[in-house]
């Protein structure tokens, strides 16, 4: 249920975790100078890593080694050139590069130690190639499962792929927790500066780090705000659900009812609870809303029973692509939006506001963004599958079409 940022230093990020910390690309630590005994350039040694198998361990810190397995490596150049093909050069761009592939490129960058071995590895998300919207949408059509794809610029369509179709939408969701928070806020009857404490039953799993802090922690409604946004944190999902209330994002969308939290979801999907799950898929709403009731008391799931589980698509949070781009435009003004711009690059735009979701099978990207000459877009899309999704393919095509709409301006 998270998406964050593909970041090598002493560490991996693997690709299904490619957008949510954008914010924290804070890469001032990198050791840029390069010391005359290094035995290979940064450009050679990027060129070597991404055409020399296998992958060696010598041609990386100690350091580095200790903590990203080779393994973890391959698995990560592989997944770039499955996504946006064959391998094709190193492009310098400054003091950083762009890996060129066949279909696509990623920009990275590398610092070495003074004996030439790999210390730091970055890649940012990758940028696909489709040489127009309408390429896009063809590619997206040759999805397994159903995709729904959506660019509009103001209110007109740039491009559009059953945009009115309800789909599983993972975090995406949040962005109605927010309206709904905002809308109270706009009536007086709450206040960003509002402070309240961590209910210990609004504790949820990752992603998020509100699930680790102690009870009773005071915390604004603008930080549960942010933090649900721009790292969606689960907990602080939780927290807002109950503090703005069920029934009161029910309101603003009435086909999610009864409004599952977060916590709800993890239970109901635990391998533990298979029964219970049969039981709600086939009950009415109040008899769901008892089901829900009687969860309060059981204890969390281990978050590592959801790596790679089976996806289960018919119990999940549901909106259009029409929907989540009227949704985004409601907020954009919020500050909070902009923390983490996902796959847009933030300095080609004078304003970005993005959220996304994913869980097994399920995959969003919902982004608006403003032009610096002031047009405004929404670019919107889902894919939902029974089966693994292949996310850097998807990531991929996405990151082209908005890449396509900053170089027509």
């Amino acid at each position: 249920m998270w998406l964050e940022t593909l970041l090598l230093t002493t560490s991996l990020l693997l690709p299904n975790q490619a957008l949510a910390k954008t914010n924290q690309q804070n890469l001032s630590s990198v050791v840029q100078a390069q010391l005359p005994k290094q035995s290979i350039m940064p450009k050679a040694a990027l060129e070597r890593l991404l055409t020399t198998e296998p992958i060696k361990t010598q041609w990386f810190t100690s350091e580095f080694v200790a903590q990203v397995p080779i393994a973890q490596i391959q698995k990560i150049i592989a997944s770039l050139k499955q996504g946006l093909g064959n391998y094709q050069r190193v492009e310098e761009e400054g003091k950083n590069y762009k890996v060129v592939f066949a279909r696509g490129y990623v920009p990275a960058q590398i610092a070495l130690d003074a004996n030439g071995k790999i210390a730091t590895l970055f890649f940012q998300p990758p940028v696909a190639q489709a040489k127009s919207l309408e390429e896009a949408i063809a590619q997206f059509k040759t999805f397994p499962g159903k995709v729904s794809f959506l660019v509009l610029e103001g209110k007109s369509e740039r491009a559009a792929l059953n945009t009115t179709t309800l789909l599983a939408v993972g975090s995406a969701f949040k962005l109605a927790v927010l309206q709904t928070l905002k809308s109270q806020i706009a009536t007086g009857k709450r206040s960003w500066q509002d402070v309240v404490e961590l209910q210990p039953a609004w504790k949820s799993l990752p992603s998020g780090i509100l699930q680790t802090w102690p009870d009773r922690s005071l915390l604004t409604l603008q930080t549960l705000a942010a933090l649900m946004i721009s790292q969606s944190d689960n907990t602080a999902t939780d927290s807002l659900i109950n503090i703005v209330g069920r029934q009161a994002i029910e309101s603003l969308t009435p086909r999610n009812r009864p409004f599952l939290t977060t916590r709800e979801l993890f239970l109901l999907k635990s391998a533990k609870n298979q029964d219970l799950l049969k039981r709600y898929r086939s009950s009415n709403e109040s008899q769901k809303r008892a089901i829900l009731k009687s969860l309060v008391s059981q204890p969390l799931p281990d978050v590592r029973e959801f790596a790679g589980n089976q996806p289960i698509l018919d119990v999940e949070w549901f909106f259009t692509a029409k929907e989540l781009c009227e949704l985004m435009t409601q907020v954009t003004d919020l500050p909070l939006m902009s923390i983490n711009p996902g796959v847009a690059k933030a300095e080609d735009w004078e304003r970005v506001a993005f959220k996304g979701g994913s869980e097994s099978g399920v995959l969003n990207l919902t982004t608006w963004l403003k032009a610096k000459n002031g047009k405004q877009y929404c670019v919107a899309a889902t894919w939902n599958n029974d089966a693994p999704l292949e996310e850097s393919r998807f990531l991929n095509l996405y990151s082209s079409a908005i890449a396509g709409l900053r170089d027509d301006l």
